[in-house]
């Protein structure tokens, strides 16, 4: 997937550094009667060490989670605004192309800028600051029509000052003037690049506010285990680490530091090599973890930290006790490794089964988002309950989903003998009625008829159906889940008594 700088899916895997702590034997959660409180689990539940729960000026950051108002971003000063820190003696003008230019550039400015490997794009300045190792100011560009994760820092050697324009229309014109892109160029611009995510049903106004406040990244890359990666968003970390080039990751229990050193000493003094809760399903060298947000406090709160960093409209809480969180992960000698995660609450009103989802940059276009997604269903089977997904969903949230819908729904009706009613439907694949309608609405395979819903699927009509919906992905094993649901009230009892 391509776009100006997403060289986060070409995750760089890293040796291990010369000072790095030896690695012990990969233990972990094992069979255990008995294990957690009331729970089935394949491990005993495992709390963070004492030592790992710092305190705040241990640590050097606070545990409660930021949360910012989009009035308080609109008060940072911006340089080129009143109360900024651009002195009036870094500002002159140049001449390209027989214009001048006023440098340093406007906020608000747009160019185009370059992509990468010499080809250029339509792009608009969001911030721009001093640099800290030259003389002159760097940008933080948004290209226009690429998704936002796309933005990043540049500076005036990959700008075309021949084509700084206040508007998109103006920058149009002068383009046009001045020849545009050869044919080619733009075609292959076209073809790569990662287009901009529509927000199906977010709230507009909500989104402009959002952008506003989020609009750039507070932290270019992070180190977790052997992967390093380019992060795609902001995240509302405490202050201090705002503006890191880099942070590092415990890939256990996702400490973070500013320097690799303070990173492998915390190792050193970690003695976990895997997430702390209950191991609720291995198969091979996956495992999955339910973590309770209000035991692992710490843990989970760190998880929405860095979950943030590659999701643009993920909601952080200050209070994570509400919530479970499933952690997925990759096992080997070394322990077992963060591969993605969703969340659910631990009791919702409106049938939810999945609040949040995400997999590491690393570890997709692997069949671990269909995974994730499958498994929330298996669990809601357990519980004999039908699920949905939170809403709103994104555009792409949606393809997903209605995929996995589509696989199931056909799976049941491609072998099913005589009629089945849409509730009969729902009970047997945990999947909400209104779910069901909609994805047979948008597969033309229902009809409403004399008042109520027909389901009219012809076989040849099933079979066109499941092939374009495309694979499962990793499947789930539902034999190997041993879990038992949460029960507010069995909690309860065991906090009195």
């Amino acid at each position: 997937m391509g776009g100006p700088i997403d060289k986060s899916r070409k995750a760089i895997k890293k040796e291990q550094h010369d000072s790095s702590p030896p690695v012990a034997e990969f233990e972990g959660p094992h069979s255990h009667l008995g294990a957690g409180a009331g729970k089935g689990v394949l491990g005993t539940h495992v709390p963070l060490l004492k030592e790992q729960q710092e305190t705040e000026a241990e640590r050097g950051h606070p545990v409660k989670l930021e949360i910012h108002s989009a009035q308080a971003a609109n008060k940072r000063p911006r340089a080129g605004q009143p109360g900024s820190s651009v002195p009036p003696e870094d500002v002159h003008t140049v001449e390209e192309g027989g214009r001048e230019v006023k440098l340093p550039l406007e906020v608000g400015t747009f160019m185009e800028c370059e992509w990468k490997q010499g080809q250029y794009h339509r792009a608009k300045i969001i911030e721009r600051r001093k640099r800290s190792d030259a003389p002159d100011y760097e940008y933080y560009v948004h290209y226009i029509n690429f998704n936002r994760r796309m933005d990043a820092w540049t500076t005036l050697d990959h700008v075309d000052l021949t084509t700084v324009a206040t508007s998109e229309a103006e920058l149009s014109a002068v383009v046009t003037e001045s020849g545009g892109r050869t044919r080619n160029q733009k075609r292959k611009i076209e073809d790569v690049h990662e287009e901009e995510e529509h927000h199906g049903e977010f709230d507009q106004n909500a989104l402009r506010e959002h952008e506003e406040f989020t609009k750039v990244k507070n932290v270019e890359r992070i180190e977790l285990g052997r992967y390093e990666m380019e992060t795609w968003y902001f995240s509302p970390l405490p202050q201090e680490y705002n503006m890191c080039k880099m942070l590092y990751f415990c890939e256990y229990d996702l400490m973070f530091f500013k320097e690799r050193q303070q990173m492998l000493q915390h190792l050193k003094r970690s003695r976990i090599q895997h997430p702390p809760g209950d191991e609720i399903y291995r198969n091979a060298n996956v495992s999955m973890f339910e973590i309770d947000g209000k035991k692992e406090k710490l843990f989970c709160q760190n998880l929405c930290y860095l979950a943030k960093l590659f999701l643009d409209h993920k909601t952080l809480f200050y209070d994570v006790d509400l919530f479970l969180f499933y952690v997925l992960c990759e096992c080997d000698e070394r322990g077992a490794h963060v591969v993605g995660y969703f969340s659910k609450e631990k009791s919702s009103e409106d049938g939810y089964n999945l609040a949040c989802i995400l997999t590491l940059p690393p570890y997709q276009r692997k069949g671990y988002g269909k995974f994730l997604i499958s498994i929330s269903y298996e669990l809601s089977k357990i519980e004999n309950k039908v699920g949905t997904p939170e809403r709103p969903l994104s555009d792409l949230g949606l393809v997903s989903y209605r995929g996995y819908w589509t696989r199931e729904l056909l799976k049941v009706l491609k072998d099913y003998q005589g009629t089945i009613s849409l509730k009969e439907l729902s009970e047997m694949t945990a999947i909400k009625v209104e779910d069901v309608v909609s994805t047979l609405q948008h597969l033309n395979l229902i009809q409403y008829q004399k008042g109520q819903h027909v389901i009219c699927a012809a076989p040849k009509l099933i079979e066109r159906n499941l092939k374009e919906a495309g694979s499962a992905g990793l499947a789930v094993d539902p034999l190997k889940i041993v879990w038992t649901p949460y029960h507010a009230e069995r909690e309860y009892a065991n906090y009195r008594g």
